[in-house]
């Protein structure tokens, strides 16, 4: 009995020191500065006012698109037409040097927080085949690193997000939660979207606010527009000088490429001439838009592209096709950008508004393999692949599939990617090529940005943009949020650059990381490992993963200064330089939380089913 008393004793003691603890951080929240008396009359009130925030304060856009190749949109030189984009591009900025960390959630979660994908847990993704337990790699953001929305909305904002997420742990993305990982419990008011890396644009994985809901049948595009225009209304007619962050992410243009007749009709015939010609025609446009410098010399085909003029009839019939569609949905998206932009101008918003526009989460995607992809596969099929030439006679038997609502995983051949991401090699999931990690960016304020249509070469990485939004608005990153002490951001504002194109590069060191491939960007120079899966579990995943890969696993030195596109290896003509930047990535790596290094090797062994161990004999007696 005495020890019973001791433990009921212990426990009301720690439940009165917890209520103590909630009580110290509200106060140091919110410190009540008022006198309490004995009686009413004895004393003071002070009652808390709503936070507003500071006088002027834009609204904030923030537009990122998903799988968009540097080379696709006609803003940066692409043959694809995005007037949207052109239009913000021409009265705004148009960033050239920016970059993504190569893959979708390492770039959301870096982009939210202000801080690299390591020092936020997501090292990979969220889900369960593809996150480990330990600190850089569990897909778990910790409450010490508030993303933007939590930041703002404690200085004043309004905060709503619309389309992909992809930062929810697949344990907790059902309905009965926990929540505080969904976009509610990291600082949105409101959310209409998906919770996960990809989704069917007519049949979409949909939530709104902490429930799934039932799509209506139009395209995900659509909806989310709609969805993100009644959010601000409502907020305007309630609150009419109170500004608002939205969070715009389409799902597009990832796979699978669904998208209306009505848009990819339009291109019909325009890609006969193929992946060949269309690099061509971009790259002097690139030129002639000032894009990319004058002395820029377009690579050769990545390994294992094939040239055009080389391919059959039907080959060339089936692909040309799939990139009519990919056209098709990129300009449709663009357009339902323009439906957003055109709403703000109508409500006497758009003058006041910050938009930032990252085109593309990380490069144009490689998970179309060498022929293209139409249909979901089974995991029979990625453990066991077809041959190109059957994978293209099933392709040629369902081409019109492609963009419909029965093309449930389309995507484009690895041809395309390259393509798309003119002038670089490479593609997504590269972290050790500006192909997998340079992606535009545009930026648009007509109250701070005065040289109209400028281009800008600074170098940037998605942690840049927290920082840069809270300084152009003039809010200080909080030192606490919710009782919780927050780390140091570590991105750096490019609000410098807004309208100053000869100033000096801010961003002095970046690293990159994606299940093995990395680099390490230090003032001007670059070193890379384009890391290549050895599992014994192959399949199309291993072979869109390795197939753009050298065949060695050597690091490479380029001066991306004077070597724009990474064409010109200094590794052997430059050791002691490639020995500097490989000491620099071991110290990022310790910093950032990047150890242990776990590569698609270790992915594959988790989500593909292993070959069964034949029984040894035994041998003891």
């Amino acid at each position: 009995m005495h020890s019973q008393k001791l433990l009921l004793a212990a426990l009301l003691a720690s439940g009165l020191a917890a209520r103590t603890n909630a009580q110290n951080i509200t106060q140091q929240q919110q410190p009540f500065t008022g006198t309490v008396g004995k009686t009413l009359a004895e004393s003071k009130e002070v009652w808390t006012n709503p936070v507003k925030a500071p006088a002027g304060a834009p609204n904030v856009v923030w537009v990122l698109l998903d799988d968009v190749g540097f080379g696709a949109t006609s803003t940066f030189g692409g043959v694809i037409r995005t007037p949207t984009f052109d239009s913000l591009a021409n009265n705004g900025l148009r960033y050239t040097n920016f970059h993504t960390a190569a893959i979708c959630a390492p770039t959301r979660a870096a982009l939210l927080t202000g801080r690299n994908q390591h020092s936020v847990h997501e090292g990979g993704f969220s889900h369960t085949w593809s996150s480990f337990g330990f600190p850089g790699w569990d897909g778990r953001i910790p409450s010490d690193k508030g993303t933007i929305a939590e930041i703002l909305r404690e200085a004043g904002y309004n905060t709503f997000a619309v389309g992909k997420y992809g930062l929810t742990p697949d344990q907790d993305a059902s309905d009965a939660g926990p929540f505080d990982r969904w976009p509610s419990g990291k600082g949105f008011d409101h959310f209409f979207g998906f919770l996960g890396s990809q989704t069917d644009q007519y049949k979409p994985d949909l939530v709104e606010d902490n429930a799934h809901v039932t799509p209506d049948g139009r395209h995900l595009n659509d909806q989310i527009t709609d969805k993100a225009i009644s959010f601000i209304d409502r907020q305007k007619k309630a609150a009419p000088d109170k500004p608002f962050f939205l969070y715009y992410a389409p799902g597009a243009t990832h796979a699978p490429h669904q998208v209306a007749k009505e848009w990819s009709d339009p291109y019909k015939g325009q890609f006969d001439g193929g992946w060949d010609e269309f690099r061509e025609k971009v790259f002097a446009q690139q030129k002639k838009q000032g894009i990319i410098p004058a002395n820029v010399i377009l690579p050769e085909r990545n390994p294992n592209i094939r040239a055009w003029a080389s391919l059959s009839a039907d080959e060339k019939k089936l692909y040309a096709r799939f990139m009519e569609v990919y056209a098709g949905y990129l300009t449709y998206t663009d357009h339902e950008v323009g439906r957003l932009v055109t709403h703000l101008k109508k409500i006497n918003q758009l003058d006041n508004t910050l938009i930032l526009v990252v085109i593309g989460d990380n490069g144009a995607s490689k998970e179309g393999a060498l022929g293209g992809v139409i249909t979901r596969s089974s995991a029979a099929a990625i453990a066991t692949p077809l041959s190109e030439a059957e994978q293209v006679k099933n392709n040629l038997a369902q081409i019109d599939l492609i963009g419909t609502p029965e093309g449930t995983n389309a995507n484009y051949p690895l041809g395309w990617a390259q393509a798309a991401n003119t002038p670089f090699k490479y593609w997504k999931q590269d972290a050790h090529s500006e192909g997998g990690t340079r992606n535009p960016l545009i930026a648009f304020y007509p109250k701070g940005i005065t040289d109209k249509g400028g281009i800008r070469t600074q170098y940037g990485h998605v942690i840049d943009l927290l920082p840069t939004t809270l300084e152009i608005a003039g809010i200080k990153a909080p030192e606490v949020i919710r009782g919780i002490k927050q780390d140091t951001i570590q991105g750096t504002s490019l609000a410098y650059s807004l309208n100053d194109a000869r100033a000096v590069s801010r961003h002095k060191t970046q690293y990159y990381y994606i299940f093995g491939s990395r680099s390490i960007y230090h003032d001007g120079w670059k070193a890379g490992f384009a890391y290549k899966p050895t599992s014994a579990a192959t399949g199309n995943l291993v072979s869109a993963i390795s197939v753009a890969n050298p065949d060695n696993n050597d690091w490479q030195l380029y001066n991306v200064n004077e070597d724009f596109n990474e064409r010109i290896d200094l590794a052997k003509k430059n050791p002691k330089k490639l020995e500097e930047l490989k000491a620099l990535f071991e110290e990022q790596a310790k910093k950032y939380n990047i150890y242990p290094y776990i590569t698609w090797d270790d992915v594959l062994k988790r989500r593909l089913p292993q070959p069964t161990q034949q029984q040894q004999p035994a041998s003891g007696k």
